[in-house]
Order: structure tokens, then C-alpha cells, then sequence
């Protein structure tokens, strides 16, 4: 059956209330041939987020319709890896430290591009065996500092990689080790290896029918924008980390499918 993710809007309501009126779904779930695999809910935006195995959304809707009656506005069909690779799990996550409940995160996430600055120049000069090498190197580094901040690869670009973060803090912090890696490894290589970083954070359905879609899109936007050995973020990202790095304001761009300009900000990594 074809997997959907609903958003509701539960502004005034507690995590307390949201696990029950998904145990209601759960009660009910069996007589329409619906599962709710599990949710999500940000108490500070007053958001939540459903992951439904269904027939059809009518039927999904139903379910939450008799269970408690709060039906969702916005639902989209997703993929379930892609789910998993942007928003960590696929299924309600199990309870820690002797809890008897279980702890929910928020569905709000971190999309991080890196782009290798003029990988196709560099794949004339270097030739493909070299250039791939390259390619791997830079991946390599990438997944390690994404390893060891809690960062999640969501595809490989070809020549970057596109990964998510559930914080924020976490994904700036990512970005600078990515470039401080980049730094050390030029410093002891021949070939230089350069990349450009974008981030922009955002909630699983927003105004389009792809998963973080205006999210995903921004950061890519941003990436390209970016100069050589830069990071720039949107002013989403700068907001969420006020205080906690150092930003350089770069002004508005203006950046393909945006219809005004934005404002971005550079992070301070050296």
C-alpha cells in the first residue's frame, strides 16, 4: 500500500495529548486496513506529522476522523527510505532510560549540500581514474564528520552530498568541521580539493508535494550561490542558532525558484 505523511496543526496541545490521540489511531486503525507506523510533534510550533500506511488517503483520513477527529489538512505520498534518510526512523522510537513513555522528536530538520567547486574542470585536467579519486576523498571526509556529528546522508549528488540533520546546532557545527577537514587536506595534498556548503532547515510538507521539498531546494540553492571554502545559511538556520556562532550577514540573493530575494549568512569556520 502507498505510505503517507499528514500535517496537522496542534497549536495548544502537549506531547501528552498528541500519544493519545495516536493510541486512538491505533485502536482504530484495524478496521480500515490503515497502520500508523509512528509521529512526530514540535510543542514549540504546534506541528505534528503522521506516517500512515494506507488504501488511499481518504481512508487514512477516516481513521483519524473516528479516533479523535482531528483531520489533517496536508498530506503527501512519500517514500519510506526517504522518510528514514531525512527523518531518522520509520517507526514510534522506543522508550530510554526506564521511561515508561516514549520520547517523540519534532519533525523539523537540517538540509546540508556540499558541492566540490569545478569538479568538471577538475575531471578535464585530472582525467576520470585521478578525478574519481577526488570525488572519493572529498566523500570520505564528508562522512566522517557526519559520523561524528549525528548527520545522515540522504543521496549522493554526484559531485556532493546532500545529508539531514534533527539539530540544527548540530548541522552548523558539521559544516565547519566538513571545511577545517578540507583545510587540513589541501594543506598536505598536491591537488587541491574545494567545496562550497549550503543549509537551510525547514518541516517535511510545506507548500509542495516532495518531502522537505522547499527545504531541500533552498539549501541547494544556497550551496551554489556559496563561494569556494564557504558556508551560507539561510536566515531560518541563523535564527535557530542566534549566539551560537559567529554569522556574517551577505545580504539578499536572489536564487531559481524563489520568487524574492533572501537573506543569507556566511559562517565564520577557521
Amino acid at each position: 500500500m502507498p505510505i503517507y505523511l499528514d500535517r496537522h496543526d496542534l497549536r495548544g496541545m502537549t506531547a501528552v495529548d498528541i500519544a493519545e490521540a495516536h493510541r486512538k489511531d491505533l485502536e482504530v486503525q484495524e478496521g480500515y486496513g490503515v497502520h500508523f507506523l509512528t509521529y512526530w510533534f514540535d510543542e514549540a510550533r504546534g506541528t505534528g506529522f503522521c506516517l500512515i500506511d494506507a488504501p488511499d488517503i481518504q481512508t487514512a483520513m477516516r481513521v483519524h476522523d473516528e479516533a479523535h477527529g482531528d483531520i489533517a489538512k496536508d498530506v503527501i505520498e512519500v517514500d519510506l527510505s526517504a522518510v528514514e534518510a531525512f527523518l531518522g526512523r520509520v517507526s514510534d522510537p522506543a522508550p530510554k532510560d526506564g521511561l515508561s513513555h516514549t520520547a517523540i522528536d519534532p519533525a523539523l530538520r537540517t538540509i546540508m549540500f556540499t558541492d566540490i567547486v569545478d569538479s568538471t574542470a577538475m575531471t578535464a585536467r585530472l582525467g576520470d581514474l585521478r578525478s574519481v579519486e577526488m570525488v572519493r576523498a572529498h566523500d570520505a571526509l564528508v562522512r566522517r564528520a557526519l559520523k561524528d556529528k549525528g548527520g545522515r546522508e540522504v543521496k549522493h549528488t554526484g559531485d556532493g552530498i546532500m545529508a539531514s540533520f534533527d539539530e540544527v546546532a548540530a548541522a552548523v557545527d558539521c559544516t565547519r568541521a566538513i571545511q577545517q577537514a578540507f583545510d587540513a587536506f589541501n594543506l598536505a595534498s598536491k591537488e587541491k580539493l574545494r567545496v562550497r556548503i549550503g543549509l537551510d532547515a525547514g518541516e517535511p510538507i510545506t507548500d509542495s508535494n516532495d518531502l522537505f521539498g522547499s527545504t531541500v531546494q533552498m539549501a541547494s540553492r544556497l550551496c551554489q550561490v556559496a563561494e569556494p571554502d564557504t558556508i551560507v545559511v539561510s536566515d531560518t538556520v541563523r535564527h535557530l542558532v542566534l549566539g551560537r556562532f559567529e554569522l556574517v550577514e551577505l545580504g539578499c540573493r536572489t536564487l531559481k525558484g524563489f520568487p524574492h530575494p533572501v537573506k543569507v549568512f556566511a559562517v565564520n569556520w577557521r
